[in-house]
């Protein structure tokens, strides 16, 4: 995903202008208005392909996990890719994959105890339940799926970010682990 970049006022500093680690080295950003023009898939069109493919994922892994998925955690993944794919595009090429990860996989957390007092708690569908799992919250969320989270949040940015890059150009992507 495109990283923000800075204030409109300043001109555009990709990496390893104004010298190497520059706070001011973020990810390429497209104008949108003038004679540089975006790629259609770097438009909304772009952050729908992502988010769809987050949910797709998403329910592919449950069922090699758990064996079986429910439309609607489909259809949440989805959704939190929203939030997530918006906040990636503001996350400068200098914050660390794994701060990067953890923050997605809180984010995910966030979402799936929302999503379950209300599927779970409030409607009844019993999508799932990990009242015996340690450290669980009301049965929604736990300790050990926030940490899987925020291990799959990892490849997922990565795997966004070359999404963004093949469909739409700009920085080739590039992290750093710490």
């Amino acid at each position: 995903m495109r990283k923000k970049g800075p204030p409109q006022s300043r001109p555009l500093a990709l990496r390893g202008e104004e010298g190497q680690g520059s706070e001011r080295s973020f990810r390429h950003r497209r104008k949108r208005s003038g004679t540089d023009f975006a790629p259609t898939m770097c438009n909304w069109q772009g952050h729908l392909v992502r988010w769809l493919f987050g949910g797709v994922l998403y329910g592919v892994l449950e069922v090699l996990w758990r064996g079986h998925t429910h439309w609607t955690m489909m259809a949440l993944a989805a959704l939190l890719c929203v939030p997530l794919d918006v906040a990636n595009e503001h996350m400068p090429w200098s914050l660390p994959l794994t701060v990067q990860a953890a923050l997605g996989g809180l984010a995910i957390t966030a979402g799936e105890l929302a999503a379950g007092l209300i599927l779970n708690v409030w409607l009844g569908l019993g999508v799932w339940d990990y009242t015996g799992q340690w450290g669980n919250l009301w049965g929604q969320v736990c300790p050990l799926y926030t940490a899987l989270w925020c291990l799959l949040a990892g490849p997922v940015i990565v795997g966004f970010d070359w999404l963004d890059y093949w469909l739409c150009g700009g920085e080739r992507p590039g992290y750093r682990l710490v």
